[in-house]
């Protein structure tokens, strides 16, 4: 995507500081806006009168959205020009987080930040790609990459801790203005990105970009409709699993023919990219859980902040971070697939620790050390996922090969947003109604008022707050259904963990294959791939 590019790099473009900070304050934007959805879904909830079912869809269908657009987002920027699809994206990005400052419903946070803020990032991530490997060359270019990657990384890391104050001392709608603020600087700076030319097939395999829209829209989608009690929860499932293997069978079609494909599925004929995709498939679909399901816990349980949210959840980002950079330095004695293996064993430990803690937690602490576990294992798949990936392609071939793994890690960050998240509320609507009509406390029609409100209204309502609306009935029925909220809760949570629990595990043994393949050539292509 990038032919021919790199000797007509102007002189004063090849070591431009203040451009890579540029894009890397746009990488930053990028990463830390999911960091404060997640911190404030409690905010959001309560500020919009919504449901946190309803907050957590929005947060799925915008990873869902970049995941099913980027193959084609990057095709978008082949044809019209890759600056234009940057300005572009971080425009549908603002767009979205301006609706988040202003949104006064959900809809707003669905069509605006959801879709076209979704729609934004599946331009800008493909188009930041090639705009660095064609505005910087040699040392430069690493250094831009290396920066760019950190900002990414820092993001990550802080993003949680950050959310959390703007969302506590001042409001999580500031979080968000301050994001536009942000991109407003960086487009103002627009004339310093050099647009880098596209010399290949200019023709756009229709079929292709329909049927991966449809595959991964279905399969989302459908469990985000089964979360809200929607019909026709198969057809939807259904059109997801026919379409991605139509894709499969298209692709494969259309290059014996010698026609454009969407992505070359000559691609997957390297068992290094394929075992590497589905590496980075697995591992966001484990961070996925864990990043939907912690918050919302916290919140509903410890009754805690966003701040303290942010807090408790810090031990987790922070030692993703450390270890990735830690384990990128110092790890190149050991085997890539040896250190992928225990990132996944200790990611699965780490979650697995969760399970017995959460019903004994009285408060964050509680939680520190597992997620100290599971955030070095994420750090160890971080620091070597992207080079294992990327190692057998070409250089010419890297830019599709990482906008398929792109698309890869976003598919499987949405699908564990969706998954974790409607697992996690649908225990909770089940468990509501179960403990309420077992219950030898409550009166037959208290049983069924208890569960008909547990389950349509508790699932973001503290113990306080329900104490509040207790407040005119007996002692013993207030302590029963404290009781109730409160186990059913716990249960929830539980369940939930098993998504990426079985993630996690599903990516130890393929480790185990990977350490039976030859160790892959280091590849400077993954330096680009922090941009996914």
């Amino acid at each position: 995507m990038t032919e021919g590019v790199s000797a007509s790099v102007p002189e004063e473009s090849k070591g431009n500081t203040r451009l890579a900070v540029l894009l890397a304050m746009a990488m930053f934007v990028l990463v830390v806006d999911t960091s404060l959805m997640n911190v404030s879904i409690a905010y959001v909830v309560r500020d919009l009168h919504t449901t946190a079912s309803g907050v957590q869809s929005a947060i799925a269908l915008e990873a869902l959205v970049s995941a099913a657009f980027i193959l084609i987002g990057s095709k978008v920027g082949d044809l019209i020009g890759r600056k234009r699809a940057y300005v572009l994206g971080l425009l549908g990005y603002a767009v979205g987080a301006l609706a988040m400052a202003l949104a006064q419903s959900l809809t707003a946070i669905i069509v605006f930040w959801a879709i076209v803020g979704g729609l934004g990032a599946s331009l800008l991530l493909p188009a930041m790609q090639s705009l660095i490997h064609g505005n910087f060359e040699g040392t430069a270019q690493k250094k831009a990459y290396a920066l760019v990657g950190a900002a990414a990384a820092i993001a990550a890391a802080v993003g949680p801790l950050l959310g959390g104050f703007i969302t506590t001392y001042l409001s999580w709608r500031i979080g968000f203005v301050l994001e536009d603020v942000i991109i407003a600087i960086v487009l103002l700076n627009i004339g310093l990105v050099r647009d880098v030319p596209y010399t290949g097939s200019r023709h756009v395999d229709v079929v292709g970009a329909v049927l991966s829209v449809l595959g991964m829209g279905g399969l989302v989608l459908g469990i985000l409709v089964w979360q809200e009690g929607g019909a026709a929860v198969g057809a939807l499932l259904a059109v997801g699993a026919v379409a991605l293997g139509s894709l499969v069978y298209w692709l494969v079609r259309r290059k014996r023919q010698g026609r454009p494909t969407l992505i070359d599925p000559d691609l997957f004929k390297a068992k290094l990219f394929r075992f590497g995709i589905s590496g980075q498939m697995l591992q966001q679909i484990s961070l996925g859980g864990l990043m939907i399901v912690l918050p919302l816990y916290l919140q509903m349980v410890f009754e805690y902040s966003a701040m303290e949210a942010g807090l408790s959840l810090a031990p987790l980002s922070l030692s993703m971070f450390g270890v990735a950079i830690l384990a990128a330095k110092r790890a190149a004695k050991r085997r890539p697939s040896s250190l992928i293996r225990a990132g996944f064993a200790l990611l699965a430990v780490g979650v697995v620790a969760l399970v017995p803690i959460v019903p004994r937690a009285t408060s964050g602490w509680y939680l520190v050390l597992p997620l100290i576990v599971a955030g070095t294992g994420l750090g160890l798949l971080v620091s070597q996922l992207n080079n294992y990936t990327l190692s057998p392609i070409a250089e010419e071939r890297v830019s599709e090969a990482a906008g398929v793994n792109s698309a890869a890690g976003s598919f499987g960050l949405s699908f564990g947003l969706a998954f974790a998240g409607a697992i996690m509320l649908a225990t909770l609507s089940i468990s509501f109604t179960h403990m309420a009509n077992s219950s030898t406390v409550l009166a037959p029609d208290q049983k069924q008022q208890v569960a008909h409100v547990l389950e349509h209204d508790a699932q973001v309502m503290s113990n306080t707050q329900l104490q509040q609306q207790l407040a005119g009935e007996p002692r013993d029925v207030q302590d029963e259904i404290i009781r109730i909220n409160t186990d059913a809760r716990h249960i929830a949570l539980q369940v939930a963990l098993l998504v990426p629990i079985i993630a996690a595990l599903l990516g130890l043994l393929e480790s185990f294959r990977m350490m039976r393949l030859p160790d892959p050539r280091p590849s400077e292509a993954a330096e680009g791939m922090v941009l996914g």
